[in-house]
């Protein structure tokens, strides 16, 4: 599967991803809240250790890529991430990383191809917070979706697809930002991410 993008399938119906956060976000209201509450300002990827995380049961990862790994919109990785990418191959093997995010470029495609040729692409299913994506993660890497880890800076996409599947949400807090680089989406995803924060308090405790 080196670097593979999952090909779309048939059937696959383009989902409502956002009304899909809404309903789904009340539903998970609670726990969405005790992430929000709970998760550290500094909490960033490079904050997670690798052989940690496999200590405590996880066997493998899905990782969103704006904000996670690199600011919106890069083509890859930055290159601390590219070395914290490195450990987790060693620890969990290529072949249970995947790349779990709705912007799926071909350019980044082709980086892990060539980089990290056992990272999967994960596509063909409804965007997040369905959890298609992490059901088929799941089947792919051959392990119940209880040991997997979803890592994403967004509450209402990753996190809450995470709860939706029965996996672990790992919410990174603070993102990877370049706001001199796509300054306009940077910033729209900035706003995004406090006004989710914003709905979860409120909401989380009704």
């Amino acid at each position: 599967m080196g670097g593979k993008m999952m090909k779309g399938e048939k059937g696959i119906v383009p989902g409502h991803h956002i009304l899909a956060g809404i309903s789904f976000g009340w539903r998970f209201r609670r726990q969405l809240a005790d992430i929000e509450r709970f998760t550290t300002v500094d909490h960033s990827l490079l904050a997670l250790d690798p052989l940690e995380l496999k200590k405590t049961g996880i066997e493998a990862l899905a990782l969103d890529f704006d904000g996670v790994l690199a600011p919106h919109g890069a083509p890859v990785p930055l290159p601390e991430i590219v070395e914290w990418l490195e450990k987790c191959a060693d620890i969990f093997g290529g072949n249970r990383l995947f790349i779990l995010s709705n912007k799926p470029t071909e350019a980044r495609r082709s980086w892990f191809a060539e980089h990290f040729p056992g990272v999967c692409f994960i596509a063909g299913v409804r965007k997040k917070p369905y959890p298609d994506g992490l059901n088929k993660t799941g089947e792919l890497a051959g392990v119940p979706l209880s040991a997997i880890l979803m890592v994403d800076d967004r509450l209402l996409t990753g996190c809450l697809a995470a709860l939706n599947a029965g996996s672990i949400p790992c919410y990174i807090r603070k993102p990877f930002i370049r706001f001199s680089q796509n300054t306009i989406s940077e910033i729209f995803f900035w706003l995004l991410r406090h006004v989710e924060r914003i709905l979860v308090r409120m909401f989380g405790n009704t």
